[in-house]
């Protein structure tokens, strides 16, 4: 198992780095500029400005001067357009909103999504078969830029019981839209690869010898069915719980939570450079992470996949 992380290790940083690369090298391709406007800025004042923030360099200087920064100090540089505030003080507040949100919803999408996929399966063809699918279904064609306004609509114009925005330090009744914004997609996701997984692990030799052996319904189940059942929803869960942690763009704005979603928004619009590198970087180190995660749970439960 130490040879597998290691290896795994030593793909993922080359990773990393190749990312941060591209980015840089996508983002200032792009036309136009931090400090463009409809207005020009005096040439004097644009290379002044520029001086300041380290644009006047050659590229090549400001690619390698950025990835320094960033892997020694784990510095991402000031914003061009918050004032005063740098890349990482906007993480540091944007990001606990994201990853409070994003962590309840993917405990209610999991635990939901595998207990309808599981129960599903066991009652193939049975009313609870139907219903599990059926509310897999409504759940996907239900993105969350359409969920979002609905519940808006029902649990605050109409019933008003849960209020329509905002994060007042996290407190659950300001959650409970976002949570199930954020999860229902994924939850019918979940479902959906639970239970095609647990139909075919149940018509597999070895739970067949099982059941012939006398064992009860619930230890085939839980003993014998559910690790492999659990080998492509665990292949889904890693960038389904980067994708969640790290935000919604929708979810900020539906909400007005504060998360990072929303940072990255206004910041691709002021054409702010690093805000956008600084939270592209986070959501690859992340994605990178749980992928490895992914992989050594994988490796846990099925040893062929070390070797």
């Amino acid at each position: 198992m130490l040879n597998f992380l290691i290896r795994r290790l030593a793909v993922a940083i080359p990773t990393l780095l190749v990312l941060v690369v591209i980015s840089f090298i996508l983002m200032y391709a792009a036309p136009g500029g931090p400090f463009n406007s409809e207005r020009p800025l005096p040439p004097e004042v644009l290379r002044n400005i520029e001086a300041k923030y380290g644009l006047d360099q050659p590229f090549w200087a400001q690619i390698v001067n950025y990835v320094w920064g960033v892997v020694t100090q784990f510095d991402f540089g000031p914003s061009f357009q918050y004032k005063d505030r740098s890349v990482n003080d906007i993480i540091a507040q944007g990001f606990p909103v994201t990853l409070t949100y994003g962590f309840w919803s993917f405990v209610v999408a999991v635990s939901v999504g595998v207990s309808l996929g599981i129960a599903a399966a066991i009652k193939q063809n049975s009313w609870l078969d139907y219903l599990a699918v059926g509310i897999s279904v409504g759940a996907q064609v239900l993105p969350n830029f359409v969920m979002a306004p609905i519940l808006v609509l029902t649990f605050t114009l109409w019933l008003g019981w849960l209020p329509g925005g905002g994060w007042n330090g996290g407190q659950w009744e300001n959650m409970v839209m976002p949570v199930i914004a954020l999860s229902t997609s994924y939850m019918a996701s979940i479902a959906r690869i639970t239970r095609s997984s647990m139909l075919e692990v149940l018509n597999t030799n070895f739970v067949r010898t099982a059941r012939a052996k006398g064992l009860p319904n619930r230890t085939v189940i839980w003993r014998h069915a559910m690790k492999p059942t659990m080998l492509p929803v665990l292949s889904y869960l890693g960038p389904a719980f980067v994708g969640m942690i790290t935000g919604s763009v929708i979810i900020d704005q539906f909400f007005s939570t504060g998360g990072i979603g929303q940072f990255f928004v206004n910041s691709a619009f002021n054409r702010d450079y690093a805000v956008i590198m600084g939270i592209t970087i986070l959501v690859g180190a992340l994605t990178i992470t749980f992928n490895l995660v992914v992989d050594v749970l994988y490796a846990w439960l099925d040893p062929k996949i070390r070797y």
